[in-house]
């Protein structure tokens, strides 16, 4: 199974991961994989410092496999290594459908943006050609570059049916 990637990138606070959950919920309620990656510039903490998994991490192992009838987590410590590819990181990921990427703005993958002009930040697809989406709280622009597919961010349902057309389609 070959999967799919489709960025989505906005400003904090546009509402990504919103949309996502919602995205996901249904896609997932259809029979569509979907795995995500997402992006942080901020340290993640997933385990309390005082967990056995935290407590091997911080005595040097580098990886940490944590285990149950629940989920499972790899901890991977960089220890001063750089921080990895967006390319390093999709063979880590278990087959899917659909591979959502939040974040990564710099990669070149085709992209959906949640844009708000009232957050005050500068719209992105008009300097990433790799946009091929934008999902809106407001109308298009009159000289909105060709190839841009316009949604309405307060329709959910309209990103979905266009996400899954493009899936069907194979258009990323």
């Amino acid at each position: 199974m070959s999967t799919q990637l489709l960025g989505v990138i906005g400003w904090s606070g546009s509402g990504k991961t919103t949309l996502l959950e919602y995205l996901i919920a249904q896609l997932v309620a259809t029979g569509t994989s979907v795995n995500v990656i997402k992006h942080s510039h901020h340290d993640i903490v997933l385990e309390p410092a005082r967990k056995d998994s935290a407590r091997l991490r911080m005595a040097g192992a580098n990886e940490v496999l944590l285990a149950s009838p629940y989920r499972v987590s790899l901890i991977t410590e960089l220890r001063q290594q750089p921080e990895p590819s967006l390319s390093d990181l999709l063979p880590r990921l278990a087959a899917a459908d659909l591979t959502l990427i939040e974040g990564y703005k710099w990669e070149p993958i085709p992209k959906l943006e949640i844009h708000r002009p009232g957050l005050g930040k500068p719209a992105l697809y008009s300097s990433d050609l790799r946009v091929v989406a934008v999902a809106a709280d407001t109308p298009a622009p009159e000289d909105l570059r060709a190839g841009i597919v316009w949604l309405d961010l307060n329709r959910p349902e309209q990103i979905l049916k266009w996400l899954q057309l493009a899936l069907a389609e194979k258009l990323f």
